[in-house]
């Protein structure tokens, strides 16, 4: 496991202080939430509740049972004054008291977050208490949460989200595997910590794709459908338009002509696979070329779900008969390496983020983007508050980052309307002589290798 060391220095610092708290997690399924807080209560006085999908009677009855049985007393009645009433640590130390799929019980039941908020207040157990919400909803957590919580939202100390894995961590996860390597990794699955478990550095690309994706008892081989139907009905609706955007049909207009959906269907089922944080929007970044600007351009931003979708999804017929490594030779092989592009992408933003984080780059990164133009795109905007600017062109499929190529950088800025004071070019293989000599010229042109990163 991927210790997360933020997150558990932070929860850390909550139960070390004498007040009362409440905290709020949540992540998506595979960010292993549950693992961390398992070793974080190591050593501490706890009673962990799981929360079922049941009527409010039976939840109360449920709770009691588990309260009973942590803190060795006998319940008479089971309202929630009266359980909050009944835990205690058995000392002196703080008490964490854990709700898992906490949504189960908020949506239902008024009375049990009115008492939650007594029990912070100290007006039922008067111990130490640490009290920590859980959920694996991301609909739920930014979406149904807010809106129950109301001004109550101020009432948490703390709300957390557990969020994928940077690349850093990705290459940290695979010692024997080079930087580009990692990279293919990371175009595949992505940064979810479960993904990468089953992931093996002493195996090839082709080798981990065939068993864990493609055979079909494979980790990942029904992921795609575990995760969406988790949360999405009408599962083939959404698969439908999830491969029409992998098939490269990014806007609204395409996937209506493609799939004979009506628009208002089409956005409503966009806009819940954005709630579920599936795709996204690419919005450019503001600059004066916005007539030049392609504009209402979704992507996939699951990057496993992008992978699926795109590759799989369409020839799941040719799988089973091909079987995995015919299949992975004729059906990913030819495309898999231009398809890393935009993992190069996302990994040279990471970089230059980390750099203006411990102030090696020439400005200080206060917001960053892409400019999706009519006729190109520069991958990289980056300003600071000044509104100083770096862009930046990433390469990695082209066998060279060419001096043509940079010169084209220079006229997509031109329909974008933005100067820059420094241009950085990323490059997973080489660079031609001409444009290293100009870098070296001039100052403004800063050139990156991968294996420098």
């Amino acid at each position: 496991m991927t210790i997360r060391t933020a997150e558990m220095e932070r929860l850390q610092e909550l139960y070390e202080e004498r007040e009362n708290n409440l905290v709020f997690l949540y992540g998506r399924t595979g960010m292993q939430q549950h693992e961390l807080m398992q070793r974080f209560l190591e050593g501490k006085k706890y009673v962990f509740y799981s929360a079922s999908e049941c009527s409010n009677d039976m939840q109360r009855e449920f709770f009691a049972n588990c309260i009973s049985d942590s803190c060795q007393v006998d319940i008479i009645r089971n309202d929630y004054e009266t359980l909050f009433n009944r835990i205690k640590s058995g000392e002196a130390s703080k008490l964490v008291l854990i709700i898992d799929h906490v949504e189960n019980i908020l949506k239902k039941d008024d009375a049990f977050m009115d008492n939650i908020l007594k029990l912070k207040q100290k007006k039922l157990y008067p111990g130490p208490v640490m009290i920590v919400f859980m959920t694996d909803s991301i609909v739920f957590a930014e979406q149904d949460f807010p809106e129950l919580m109301e001004n109550r939202i101020k009432k948490f100390d703390v709300i957390l989200k557990f969020t994928e894995l940077k690349f850093l961590d990705v290459v940290r996860r695979f010692p024997h595997y080079s930087v580009s390597q990692s990279i293919e990794v990371y175009g595949v699955i992505g940064g979810v910590p479960e993904y990468l478990a089953h992931w093996d550095d002493r195996r090839t690309l082709k080798e981990n794709i065939c068993r864990v994706i493609l055979k079909e008892d494979g980790f990942l081989h029904q992921e795609a459908h575990r995760y969406l139907s988790a949360e999405l009905r009408e599962y083939g609706v959404y698969q439908t338009i999830l491969a029409s955007i992998a098939s490269g049909r990014e806007k609204l207009n395409d996937i209506f002509l493609y799939t004979g959906y009506s628009r208002p269907k089409i956005s409503v089922y966009m806009k819940n696979l954005a709630g579920f944080e599936v795709i996204g929007k690419v919005s450019s970044f503001e600059t004066g070329g916005w007539d030049n600007a392609k504009k209402g351009v979704y992507r996939i931003q699951n990057t496993f779900l992008n992978f699926w979708y795109k590759f799989v999804f369409p020839n799941q017929s040719q799988l089973r008969m091909m079987g995995p490594e015919k299949f992975y030779d004729k059906y990913i092989a030819p495309d898999i390496d231009r398809y890393f592009n935009n993992t190069f992408q996302k990994v040279c933003m990471e970089y230059l983020e980390l750099s203006s984080a411990v102030n090696q780059l020439p400005i200080r990164i206060e917001k960053m983007g892409t400019w999706v133009g009519k006729k190109g795109t520069i991958d990289i905007i980056a300003q600071d508050k000044i509104r100083s600017t770096i862009v930046g062109m990433c390469s990695w499929s082209e066998d060279m980052f060419t001096y043509d190529m940079y010169e084209r950088l220079l006229k997509n800025m031109k329909d974008a309307k933005v100067k820059s004071e420094y241009c950085y070019l990323f490059s997973a293989k080489k660079f031609e002589d001409r444009l290293i000599a100009a870098s070296k010229e001039d100052s403004h042109i800063v050139i990156v290798d991968m294996n420098e990163m």
